[in-house]
This record gives C-alpha cells, sequence and structure tokens, in this order.
C-alpha cells in the first residue's frame, strides 16, 4: 500500500499534469487566488518570485544526485558543434557528391573537429571504466552541459561502459535538448545560467575543455577564477588540444601586463591526448 506521503505526492503530481494538459491544449492559464500557491504556475513565474525560482533549481538537481549517489564529477565542456565522426564523413561524402566548394570546406573542418568528439568519448570511457566497479565514495561521473558535440561525447563514452552519466542542459531560445547518452534520471534542465554552474562545480573533482566556443570559454574562466581567489578547493584544470587553446589564448600576455602571476599559469594544463588527461587527474588524487 502507499503511504501517506506517496498519496500526497501524486496528488500533487496529479494536479500538475492537469494544468499541463489544460496549457498543451491551448488554453490560457487564468491566475486563481484560491490556487494554492505552490501549484500556482502564474504565481511562480512572477518577478517577485525568482528568489523562490533560485532556490528550486538549486534543490531538485541536488536532491536527486544525492539519491542516485552522484557525490564526485568529472566535468567536461567543449563545442557543440563538433559532429561525431560518423556524421562527419558523411556530410563530407554528401558535399563531395554535391560538387559544392562551401560545402565541402564546412564538411572537410567538421571531420578535422570531429577527432575531438572522438577523443572526449575516448575520455568518458576511461573515466567510467575506471569507477564501474570503485565503491560508491571513490566513484568519478562523467558530467556535461548535456547538449550535442563535445558533450555528447563525453556522455557516449560513459553510457557505452553502462555507467551513469549528468547533463545539466540549459533552456535557450532556440530550445537545445538533452543528447540520448544522459541518464534520463539524470538528467536536468535549467533556466538560470547561474545556477547551472554553481552545480557544475558543487560535485567537480576536475574539468576538462575541449575546444569550444563562448559557452566553453565562460565556464573555463569561471573555474580558473575561482580556484586562483581561493573561493574553490584546487582541481585540474585541463586544456584539452594544445594547438587550438595557444593560438587562441595568449596568456604570456596577461603576464606581461601585470594582470596576473606566472605561477597563476600553473593552474591548468595542456594535453593532446585522453590517456593524458586521465593520467593527469589520476596523479592528482593519486588513485
Amino acid at each position: 500500500m502507499e503511504n501517506t506521503q506517496d498519496l500526497n505526492e501524486n496528488r500533487l503530481a496529479d494536479a500538475w499534469a492537469e494544468l499541463q494538459s489544460h496549457a498543451d491544449q491551448g488554453n490560457p492559464l487564468q491566475a486563481d487566488a484560491y490556487r494554492l500557491a505552490f501549484a500556482d504556475p502564474e504565481f511562480l513565474l512572477r518577478r517577485e518570485t525568482r528568489g523562490i525560482r533560485f532556490q528550486l533549481e538549486m534543490l531538485k538537481p541536488d536532491m536527486e544526485q544525492v539519491a542516485q549517489g552522484i557525490e564526485n564529477t568529472i566535468v567536461v565542456f567543449g563545442s557543440a558543434r563538433f559532429p561525431a565522426p560518423e556524421q562527419a564523413e558523411q556530410a563530407l561524402k554528401l558535399a563531395r557528391e554535391s560538387g559544392d566548394a562551401q560545402a565541402m570546406a564546412l564538411a572537410g573542418r567538421h571531420v578535422r573537429n570531429a577527432v575531438y568528439y572522438e577523443q572526449a568519448r575516448l575520455f568518458g570511457r576511461m573515466v567510467a571504466t575506471h569507477s564501474k566497479h570503485r565503491p560508491p565514495a571513490e566513484q568519478l561521473f562523467i558530467c556535461t552541459g548535456g547538449g550535442p558535440g563535445i558533450m555528447e561525447a563525453a556522455n557516449r563514452g560513459a553510457h557505452e561502459v553502462g555507467v551513469p552519466t549528468v547533463g545539466l542542459n540549459i533552456a535557450l531560445p532556440h530550445e537545445q535538448s538533452s543528447n540520448p547518452y544522459v541518464t534520463p534520471s539524470l538528467s536536468f534542465k535549467f533556466h538560470y545560467f547561474a545556477l547551472r554552474k554553481m552545480h557544475f562545480m558543487m560535485r567537480a573533482k576536475a574539468l576538462v575543455a575541449f575546444p569550444g566556443g563562448f559557452g566553453t570559454l565562460d565556464e573555463l574562466f569561471e573555474v580558473i577564477t575561482l580556484v586562483q581567489t581561493r573561493k574553490a578547493k584546487p582541481v585540474p584544470i585541463i586544456l584539452f588540444g594544445s594547438d587550438y587553446w595557444k593560438r587562441l589564448l595568449n596568456f604570456d600576455v596577461l603576464i606581461e601586463e601585470g594582470a596576473i602571476s606566472p605561477e597563476d599559469l600553473k593552474l591548468f594544463e595542456y594535453v593532446d591526448d585522453p590517456q593524458v588527461a586521465w593520467d593527469a587527474i589520476k596523479t592528482f588524487y593519486q588513485l
């Protein structure tokens, strides 16, 4: 028999399902003063209740991860635009058949960048293989932004070994959905970037940044700054793809201008091989 808590939770879930069904049918919900405050979407989405929404986005993913034994993660960032090798090769084949020079150039770039996808996939497999038969306290789980590209690759590698993998997705105007390799019960969706960033850091035991764009840079510098200012404990910060990162970022300029100290360059390291990245993390924690 269901206990009282289960019955109450079911009633609340049913109430929300009814409201969702109402909205799905195209019927706008009307403000209702008599509706319970915590079951009132109009109330919860008001500007004045933003603080409550912050709390909920902090609490829900945290409770779910605790319940499923996710205590330590390896966070992998990287471009959402780098395809899997098989997709890149197919696109190149079609481009060549079309004879379109611009399409062939784009497809060629995708093939080149697909190498990073495969390396992220291999790295995810290494982490998952290590953790699969470890005691819960020693397990490390791959955590990504849940999207396509490099994120998908890292989740995919862990998924292929049969180990749970986390995705912290974000609601965007062009509606990004979670990739199919994130464990469904660990696939979370955020509205607020700030809360999503906090969840990345709360359990992170290392950050591996593959080549990426603004989002990757944003997360990378967030972590470097937190460690530099000692607002977060030191963790391995690994820049995968030394050629890419050294062409993109000239840290020597920051030293020359006195914006950072030479010692700050020790906060991260460059690697070009999944095994070297994993070995750096193992060495740091003496695994």
